[in-house]
């Protein structure tokens, strides 16, 4: 009998999906279980199995397709079984993207359709301009016909194609692979030719997509200020070296900073809110993002309810999320729900930055490099090892004041972390 296989709700957030690879043509044969394609959600991507043995009957939707949750992706069975009655509806969940219609040759570096992708055009062709278009292998996406009725004429294509820059044979091979034009043609007339043509452009995936627009979104919609300080570091790499050489799980500093963040916020609900529609959400349990980077692009990993845990507990949690992040197996809803996120730079000996937003959070603070730092003590200059702190605020919610003095208590509690911290 046959099965339909449903693109799966991956999370209480997550809507549609985006079909990134299928694993499995139409007529292949699939074991129970076997991966039959990925999919990918705006935060990760996932791998689609086959409920049931048989043969990969039909494909409803092509890669690059978005699909809504709990429609029938494809369908496994027999040879020979209808598949019709699993197919998407027209007015349900939308089917694979067409094509754009490719322009004209010339306009945007692209090269003409082929005549069976004009078809539409056909009709409105006089019997000439039919001809000429066969002819010279141009199919124009769209004319302005000046015949009776808007009829294209063939003086209307003669008149397009000489007046349109065209591309060499070998150009045209490149464009057809997807490689963009550099400035306008340098050849006889505006000819593009192969010497003109770039790289082929990279399409960005849907998490990219996500990633752009976000930042978009943040800068357009919040009113960001950030403040720098520094702690003194001494304690932290003294508590990073005493537990190295205990039995407790791997510490790094970043679990550290982070659950002296945590007992900060705690201090200061101010900076552990939202800001949506013109209200401020002051949030009792402090649900901590950390940024994460992964192949796929940047991630936000959650810890929920963060100020329940201990430093271990905590550091294994984050450890968790993050290899999950990385290898594209975390849920979606271990990606949304934070209150107040760190961004974690100091790794890759980044001094100072200035994070972005995640609205609607009015705060994430930015961890820099432990650096030397010359300090005057007793009338001397010392040199300390310094851990550098950036916080972005949105002024909407918070003012300059409270920021600094949230950092001030931040700063304190990392420059007692031996004595804040119990295994």
């Amino acid at each position: 009998m046959a099965t339909p296989v449903e693109a799966p709700k991956l999370g209480n957030t997550v809507e549609e999906c985006l079909v990134a690879k299928w694993r499995k043509q139409k007529g292949d044969p699939v074991s129970e279980g076997e991966v039959i394609a990925e999919i990918e959600t705006d935060k990760a991507t996932f791998e689609v199995t086959a409920p049931a043995g048989g043969t990969l009957l039909e494909r409803f939707f092509e890669e690059g397709a978005l699909v809504p949750v709990f429609t029938n992706l494809c369908v496994i069975g027999e040879p020979g079984e209808d598949t019709e009655a699993f197919r998407p509806k027209r007015d349900g969940p939308p089917g694979p993207p067409s094509e754009e219609p490719a322009p004209q040759e010339g306009q945007a570096g692209r090269p003409a359709p082929p005549a069976a992708e004009a078809g539409n055009l056909s009709h409105s062709l006089s019997p000439r301009a039919q001809r000429f278009a066969e002819e010279h292998g141009f199919h124009p996406a769209a004319v302005a016909g000046s015949g009776p009725g808007g009829r294209v004429l063939e003086a209307d294509l003669r008149q397009l194609y000489y007046s349109s820059p065209r591309a060499s044979s070998a150009a045209k091979k490149r464009l057809q692979d997807g490689a963009g034009v550099r400035g306008e043609g340098s050849g006889v007339a505006g000819m593009i030719l192969s010497s003109d043509l770039g790289p082929p452009a990279a399409r960005m995936s849907g998490i990219r997509e996500k990633i752009a627009r976000r930042m978009r979104e943040s800068l357009a919609s919040t009113a960001q200020y950030t403040l720098h300080a520094s702690a003194e570091a001494t304690g932290l790499l003294a508590q990073r070296a005493r537990i190295k050489t205990s039995k407790t799980p791997e510490i790094t500093i970043g679990d550290l900073v982070a659950f002296c963040v945590i007992k900060a916020l705690l201090e200061f609900p101010d900076l552990n809110a939202e800001l949506i529609d013109g209200a401020i959400y002051k949030h009792p349990e402090i649900h901590l993002g950390f940024a994460c980077d992964t192949p796929r692009g940047l991630m936000v990993p959650v810890v929920k309810d963060s100020h329940r845990l201990s430093l271990a507990d905590l550091a294994v949690k984050m450890k968790q999320l993050a290899q999950g992040a990385v290898q594209g197996t975390i849920a979606p809803d271990d990606l949304s729900g934070a209150t107040f996120t760190v961004s974690n730079l100091g790794g890759l000996g980044i001094e100072s930055f200035t994070p972005l937003l995640n609205p609607p959070q009015v705060a994430i603070l930015g961890v820099d490099a432990i650096q030397l730092k010359p300090v005057r003590r007793d009338g001397k200059i010392e040199f300390i090892d310094s851990i550098g702190l950036s916080l972005t605020c949105d002024h909407q919610a918070i003012d300059g004041a409270p920021g600094a003095r949230f950092l001030q208590v931040l700063k304190g509690k990392i420059e007692n972390v031996e004595s804040l911290c119990t295994i």
